[in-house]
């Protein structure tokens, strides 16, 4: 019998396999996981997010009325409009100083409301 030397020879190239792992996450399916304290920040940052929104809101609304009224009020010639621009100015006034209490409520509400998850994460990451 004839004996065949058959050798098998293998290269190994880490960069070479960097790069294919790199392309290969192009295109795989995200596969996030989100960590507790990446949870605890998100959930810390949601009760404020809505509450700026709104409360911003309201006061450029109120702004740009109490703007409105003091346009109405600085009308010559037009004193009817006079009293309608006090009303307005009046309501935006109104609107601008109520826009930090409306925050600081929806602050609170939503804080009370995610307490539980909150006190929950944290217990598990002091431990």
């Amino acid at each position: 019998m004839e004996e065949k030397n058959e050798i098998f020879t293998y290269t190994y190239s880490a960069k070479e396999q960097e790069e294919i792992k790199n392309i290969r996450e192009k295109y795989a399916p995200p596969i996030k996981q989100e960590t507790k304290m990446e949870q605890l920040r998100r959930l810390d940052q949601s009760s404020t997010k809505s509450a700026t929104f709104v409360s911003l809101a309201v006061g450029i609304v109120s702004t740009l009325i109490m703007g409105v009224g003091m346009c109405c009020t600085m009308i010559s010639g037009w004193e009817q409009y006079f009293i309608l621009g006090i009303i307005l100015g009046v309501i935006g006034i109104g609107g601008i100083i109520a826009a930090y209490p409306l925050y600081n409520y929806m602050v609170k509400q939503k804080r009370k409301k995610l307490a539980p998850d909150i006190m929950r994460l944290t217990d598990e990451l002091m431990k």
